[in-house]
């Protein structure tokens, strides 16, 4: 069963733009994030995988709320949650709302090596765009760095419907594994730390009933 045709476009059009960044250009990303940092310690704000698979070593670990972005599964995944033909789906922190996630210290023996393994996950396409936002925490604020959506990008779908996120994750499996896996531990996750995301239960729902 192919498509829904409303979706034909979409996929279409990021399978034409794929394209992966060079090291250099990762390198270069790297660079000029940290530049625009001028504190000593390094967090890090997980909403998707992060949550987790952080997979690197941190000092501390504290619940945190992120204002004016929104946790959306709004991202094309054609290499590690779906493949060219038939692409996945990840999460995205997209611009309005709020977020509820968990923020990361780094420690400071580990943390550029953490940053490198960090780009060569969250920076595969340019799909994202790092930046340093302000998180709420019970121990107070953190300035920490957040992977946003670049909308800009053949990458980002634009807001689906339930029912075209449930076509595109059932059918979707990469190099981690597939999309159905990865948008339930993210939940599970999220439940386990005491986040609670309606829209994101829904869809697991939908998904678990039709297992």
């Amino acid at each position: 069963m192919g498509p829904p045709k409303d979706l034909l476009p979409l996929i279409e059009r990021s399978r034409r733009h794929f394209r992966v960044l060079s090291d250099e250009e990762r390198h270069e990303s790297l660079t000029n994030t940290l530049a625009q940092h001028h504190e000593n310690d390094i967090w890090v704000f997980g909403y998707g995988s992060l949550v987790w698979r952080p997979e690197f070593h941190y000092t501390e670990k504290r619940a945190a709320t992120l204002h004016g972005y929104h946790r959306a599964l709004c991202l094309w995944s054609r290499v590690n949650r779906g493949t060219p033909e038939r692409p996945g789906l990840v999460f995205g922190l997209d611009s309005g709302g709020y977020c509820e996630g968990v923020a990361y210290k780094l420690t400071q023996e580990n943390r550029q090596q953490a940053l490198q393994q960090l780009w060569q996950r969250e920076m595969p396409t340019g799909a994202y765009e790092p930046r340093w936002v302000n998180c709420e925490t019970p121990d107070g604020p953190v300035r920490a760095l957040g992977f946003t959506v670049n909308r800009d990008t053949p990458a980002y779908t634009g807001q689906l419907s339930t029912d075209h996120l449930v076509w595109i994750i059932q059918g979707a499996s990469g190099i981690y594994g597939s999309c159905t896996e990865y948008v339930i531990e993210t939940a599970k996750a999220l439940s386990a730390a005491k986040i609670e995301d309606k829209s994101l239960n829904h869809l697991v729902a939908q998904l678990n009933a039709l297992c």
